[in-house]
């Protein structure tokens, strides 16, 4: 069977399975059984399949008609234009969270701190895109810190990247202090959880998405802990649920934080929010 057959064929089996994106998901696992490009998929699409990678195909159509993530049919994703090792251990980057690289990059930074850091997307775009930058990545799953140093030795950031087992600042000595510090913590409230899409519900890790409460004591944890490991006139940048950004603006004020601020993500929802270790004075 032709390439241009099985898209079809296996995008008309995900819309009959509710999958939103049905012809690109479909593209995308073709792209992948053959080992070309996305974007180059379309050149060889004219072509007969090998028959065994056809049967893979439709192997891999099937299961993301059971609503597997694609990610975690291909082992990767995409994000801030560098590909990462997914599993079911880690959450899969969204691009949602790019808002908060950006904002992080927005200014300088020498050492930033990730807290809660799954995959690594986060700590080692950072520091990829900041020459000579160092940090730290904590996680409280194991899991989740063997795909990160996964993707952080395929990077080749094993110099200037640490990771390390634990909860929140808990790892870290008394006196450790980086410039920034980011997180994307679990902020999905439970009575929220049975509303998620099933790719996210059923196939992420339910320690990553939420906190078995109202969403928010990740960030009573952080924001806690947060003067004590800034860098004077050091940053705090958080992601937040779209409807989270007055509440944790409170908790940084609360804190000491400075210069508080709600940033939107591409769509106009509320994203990230930012607060600044106030500067020692003279």
């Amino acid at each position: 069977m032709r390439g241009a057959e099985l898209v079809a064929r296996g995008t008309a089996t995900l819309v009959q399975a509710d999958v939103p994106d049905a012809g690109r998901d479909a593209r995308r696992l073709l792209a992948h059984v053959l080992k070309v490009p996305p974007g180059r998929l379309t050149l060889f699409l004219p072509e007969e399949v090998d028959p065994e990678l056809e049967v893979i195909f439709n192997v891999m159509v099937q299961r993301r008609a059971e609503r597997v993530p694609v990610s975690h049919l291909t082992g990767r994703r995409q994000f801030y234009g560098r590909d990462f090792l997914v599993t079911p251990e880690v959450l899969d980057p969204r691009p949602e969270t790019e808002t908060l690289i950006e904002a992080a990059l927005a200014e300088p930074f020498a050492s930033v701190l990730d807290l809660g850091t799954g995959s690594g997307c986060i700590l080692l775009t950072l520091l990829a895109e900041r020459d000579g930058s160092v940090g730290v990545g904590v996680d409280i799953s194991e899991a989740a810190l063997n795909v990160a140093f996964w993707n952080r030795n395929a990077l080749k950031l094993e110099g200037r990247a640490d990771l390390c087992l634990g909860s929140w600042f808990a790892p870290l000595d008394r006196d450790d202090q980086f410039d920034l510090i980011v997180s994307n913590p679990p902020y999905i409230a439970l009575n929220e959880m049975p509303f998620l899409s099933p790719e996210v519900r059923d196939h992420e890790p339910r320690l990553a998405l939420t906190d078995e409460g109202d969403g928010l004591q990740a960030y009573h944890a952080i924001t806690a802990g947060a003067l004590r490991h800034l860098a004077p006139g050091g940053r705090l940048l958080v992601e937040i649920g779209p409807t989270q950004g007055a509440d944790v603006a409170a908790l940084m004020a609360a804190a000491g934080l400075r210069k508080i601020a709600v940033i939107a993500d591409m769509d106009g929802r509320d994203r990230v929010v930012l607060g600044t270790h106030p500067q020692k004075t003279a």
